[in-house]
């Protein structure tokens, strides 16, 4: 028995010892854990407080734009101009061309560019308005069938009302704007402005140009890594190479639609088809509702110049079955997959910037969507879905709250 006393002491001491030093190690990794968690906690609590700021500045930022149209309309239709001149400059500066110079050069085709079809579309548009009174008559008897059907239809909708209706209604207050009293009137109050802004954004687009070389060698050098500088250069790239590339293939396209459309309204006899061919390629940048407005207003020069219904609609038929070759065909074989837009995405840029600047904006919107999209895959997308779903803003801190099922954000002792 006495030689076994030694034995059973030493045996409890041993056991004793992990014991004793089990607890700080435990110590160790409850407050590691607790520093991990809290530093989880103000993560997300921070993110929290950054997308909530975010999202009032995607709230606010249409109206600016919109109270601020006089400034941030020109600057931006000229930044999206400059973009799209951006190779030619740079194919001019490696032909040793001054950037100053380069850039003249490339407004001046721009300036020459825009002035041709200006002209071939303005001129000969405003002999059709000045004609439009006197062709009120040939089209109210080339739609004279119609207009019996819509009115027997709008008598008949007429009837229904007045028997089902509240013959009570109270009275409508009617409200008179007085019109400019002519063509000059309007031109009188809005040329200085639109004079004022055009001459800003050339002013824009030249000096966008001229330091475009400096500008981007500053902004890639001044990165603090090697890292950063690649990724920042390739941004660039992206972005200039991306709208370039659609505003031309879109640009030739619609030069191409607006040939090929003058030509078959010069088969059909219509006058100045180029004109409406014109029309047909500036209105055809706008997606989806630009060949809507071409064909309805080519429905309505067939009306003023032919006296059948069913010929004087064979212009606007003529330029639908060109424009479905043209998109469905034609403009993805050479626009391909790359800049392949969602179309849902495509609806909702044109009725944003078509509210926020009008025409103007819509016309602007898929290069705007396009440059946007490039950045945010340069730059990274914010992960919204996974910040409200995967975990909470902020969640319990106490250990109990946390079930079986749940794990504590956890570092390694």
């Amino acid at each position: 028995m006495d030689g076994l006393q030694p034995t059973e002491i030493r045996e409890g001491t041993d056991a004793s010892e992990p014991a004793s030093e089990s607890r700080p190690a435990d110590q160790h990794r409850e407050d590691a854990a607790l520093v991990a968690d809290v530093s989880f906690r103000r993560d997300r609590l921070l993110a929290a407080l950054t997308l909530i700021a975010g999202c009032g500045l995607v709230i606010a930022l249409p109206f600016a734009l919109r109270a601020g149209a006089e400034f941030f309309l020109p600057v931006t239709a000229a930044l999206v101009i400059a973009i799209a001149l951006v190779p030619m400059l740079e194919w001019l500066e490696r032909r040793r061309v001054p950037s100053p110079l380069a850039a003249f050069i490339c407004l001046l085709v721009f300036l020459g560019a825009a002035n041709v079809a200006v002209a071939s579309i303005v001129l000969p548009a405003s002999d059709w308005v000045r004609l439009l009174p006197d062709r009120i008559g040939r089209i109210r008897e080339t739609l004279a069938p119609a207009m019996r059907v819509y009115s027997q239809l709008q008598r008949f909708i007429d009837d229904l009302v007045r028997q089902f209706g509240n013959h009570h209604r109270p009275p409508v207050r009617t409200v008179t704007v007085e019109p400019p009293n002519s063509l000059l009137d309007i031109i009188a109050t809005s040329a200085p402005l639109a004079a004022v802004q055009m001459f800003f954004a050339l002013l824009v687009v030249f000096f966008f140009l001229a330091g475009w070389t400096k500008m981007r060698k500053r902004t890639i050098t001044t990165r603090a890594s090697f890292d950063g500088a690649m990724t920042t250069a390739r941004a660039i790239q992206q972005i200039v190479t991306a709208t370039s590339t659609y505003l031309g293939t879109i640009t030739l396209v619609n030069i191409c639609l607006g040939l090929v459309t003058a030509f078959a309204l010069y088969l059909l006899g219509m006058p100045t088809p180029l004109m409406w061919g014109g029309i047909a390629a500036v209105l055809n940048y706008i997606p989806y509702i630009g060949p809507i407005a071409s064909a309805l207003l080519l429905a309505l020069g067939g009306l003023m110049t032919f006296s059948q219904a069913p010929y004087a609609l064979l212009p606007a038929g003529a330029f639908v079955a060109i424009h479905l070759v043209e998109s469905n065909v034609i403009t993805p074989a050479l626009v391909g997959r790359r800049l392949t837009i969602n179309p849902l995405f495509i609806l909702l840029a044109l009725s944003f910037w078509a509210w926020v600047w009008g025409t103007t904006g819509a016309l602007l919107a898929v290069p705007l969507l396009i440059i946007m999209k490039t950045v945010l895959a340069a730059a990274g997308k914010p992960d919204i879905a996974g910040f409200l779903f995967e975990e909470g803003t902020l969640t319990a801190s106490h250990s109990e709250d946390y079930g079986p099922d749940h794990q504590r954000p956890q570092i390694k002792p």
